[in-house]
């Protein structure tokens, strides 16, 4: 059987999965899933080059979709880079990569070339409208993930 990794990732850190429990050793039978997860999440939150989308404007972003999508963990840890980092300085353009993050998240069938065009006239190059749209995903993903591992651990625990 494979064995958990040695330190909690991030989903399970948020879901108080404890080390060596059930639902540990049945993650850590798909480490890929865990490494790709994890991996994902440093890359885009916090990237080597962030281009045009600061560390700050990045852990923003993730907060606001945590939060829209109801998950407080999540928001919890993404505010807690964002305190690290500093919170960006209030802007127009600011304002339209969120209200992008909103529609994106909130009603995504909604999203339109125009509302693109928009991003690009707040200065937005397609390299950070990439990185933006794939931090919305992935924090989607987190969520889902997320509460998916907390009723498995529910389960697992009655």
């Amino acid at each position: 059987m494979p064995q958990p990794p040695e330190s909690p990732d991030l989903l399970e850190s948020i879901i108080g999965v404890a080390p060596g429990s059930a639902l540990s050793q049945l993650r850590a039978q798909r480490p890929d899933i865990v490494r790709h997860t994890q991996g994902s999440h440093d890359v885009l939150l916090s990237p080597a080059d962030p281009g045009g989308l600061s560390p700050s404007e990045r852990a923003l972003v993730a907060a606001r979709v945590a939060e829209l999508s109801g998950h407080a963990g999540l928001g919890a840890h993404y505010r807690s880079l964002l305190a690290e980092r500093g919170d960006p300085p209030h802007s127009e353009r600011l304002d339209t990569i969120l209200r992008h993050v909103e529609r994106v998240t909130i009603a995504p069938g909604t999203a339109s070339p125009g509302h693109i065009d928009t991003l690009h006239a707040a200065g937005l190059d397609a390299r950070d409208i990439v990185a933006l749209t794939q931090i919305v995903a992935f924090v989607s993903y987190q969520v889902r993930a997320a509460t998916g591992l907390a009723l498995l651990a529910q389960e697992k625990a009655a």
